[in-house]
């Protein structure tokens, strides 16, 4: 999360990109860094998930992280 804040801080649109289960503790990282970070989650877990699942988790996803960094600061 601090690679994404500066990241921000420098004017590049970032996104954050995380499985659910990290939902709160996401939430709690941008508030403790005063970030309105762009967040984007995957179904959990992603261990012992096989090629054909993670490639449906990023797929479900692409467009959401897509437009979240080609957004206009």
């Amino acid at each position: 999360m601090h690679d994404i804040a500066d990241l921000e801080s420098r004017g590049i649109p970032s996104a954050f990109v995380a499985t659910v289960e990290f939902i709160t503790a996401a939430e709690a990282q941008s508030a403790s860094l005063g970030l309105a970070t762009a967040r984007v989650f995957t179904p959990h877990p992603v261990q012992d998930r096989t090629d054909a699942e993670m490639v449906e988790y990023a797929d479900s996803v692409f467009d959401e992280i897509v437009s979240k960094v080609t957004r206009t600061p």
